[in-house]
């Protein structure tokens, strides 16, 4: 049996099952990112709750695993060298399990590139622009009286969407199969139409392929599964 006791975070949230991979996170849309990859893969794993209602991830404990403040994280017990492995954001994470299990990212170097590639415009791009909409629709910035910082960010979002919808032409996926760029990108479109229910200010209705995708994305029982993981108390 593995021993983590040397992670200080496992004194807040003790492993149930050490030999598995310890997932530290909140079912956001980049928490939900690493959950639902954990389903894809198999990958036996312990959900740990990080409850920002009671600022978790500001702990002593939580930053001795991400000094960055941010869920999710993971500890992989039988990581390289079968040594421990410490390891946070969430393309790093997802890259990472794709490895491990040799799922969701091609092998075939072109494509392989392509999937990192539309893995980073979801990172650089998607989620932080529609994180910023979502503040500033259905959080505090929505009472800031000057509408050019709302106005930015979602003509932004309405063009990441655009760019989106063009390259699901013709493909159910984003880079032909269903890889790490579609686990990443598809909980942000979630988002902006099921939490921050601003589909009317993104152009949503002109998509051609965006809803479908979604669809099939929240089709996948991993995907539903990963969802609700770890489960809010």
């Amino acid at each position: 049996m593995s021993d983590l006791s040397s992670f200080n975070i496992t004194k807040r949230w003790p492993a149930k099952n050490p030999d598995h991979i310890q997932l530290y996170s909140l079912p956001t849309p980049n928490g939900v990112k690493v959950s639902i990859m954990l389903q894809e893969t198999g990958l036996p794993y312990d959900a740990h709750l990080v409850s920002f209602d009671t600022n978790d991830q500001m702990t002593p404990e939580f930053l001795s695993l991400n000094p960055n403040n941010k869920i999710p994280a993971i500890i992989d017990p039988n990581g390289p060298g079968s040594k421990p492995l410490p390891l946070w954001e969430t393309g790093a994470i997802l890259i990472y399990l794709a490895e491990k299990t040799g799922k969701f990212l091609s092998k075939d170097p072109a494509t392989r590139y392509k999937t990192l590639q539309w893995l980073m415009f979801q990172m650089g791009g998607i989620g932080p622009m529609f994180g910023q909409l979502g503040f500033f629709h259905k959080f505090a910035g929505k009472d800031i009286e000057d509408p050019r910082p709302k106005q930015r960010y979602i003509d932004e979002s309405t063009r990441l969407l655009k760019v989106l919808d063009a390259q699901l032409e013709d493909q159910d996926w984003v880079v032909g199969d269903y890889s790490i760029a579609d686990i990443a990108i598809a909980p942000w479109v979630r988002t902006i139409r099921d939490f921050y229910e601003a589909t009317h200010l993104v152009g949503w209705n002109d998509l051609k392929n965006v809803p479908a995708y979604l669809d099939r994305f929240l089709e996948r029982p991993a995907v539903q599964a990963g969802l609700n993981s770890p489960a809010r108390d």
